[in-house]
């Protein structure tokens, strides 16, 4: 699937994207991971922006502390 407009407010969001949605987690947030602004706004938006192995490790492991259970399948092509 690509891309979703979430809540009628016509932004595109990627399966990143919908997830920190639905878990209440902004992508401000998500840069404590380490990963700069624009690539969050990319990953989270674009369904076919694919980050690099150390980008995706970073993001993975910042929301494992929030949900043990993430896995990179659930968000990227790997």
């Amino acid at each position: 699937m690509k891309g979703l407009k979430w809540f009628g407010i016509g932004k595109e969001r990627s399966k990143l994207g919908r997830y920190i949605d639905q878990h209440g987690i902004s992508q401000k947030e998500l840069e404590r991971s380490g990963v700069s602004r624009a690539t969050i706004s990319r990953l989270c938006s674009h369904e076919d922006h694919q980050p690099t192995m150390s980008t995706a490790r970073k993001i993975i492991n910042f929301l494992k502390k929030l949900d043990p259970n993430v896995d990179y399948n659930d968000f990227f092509d790997m």
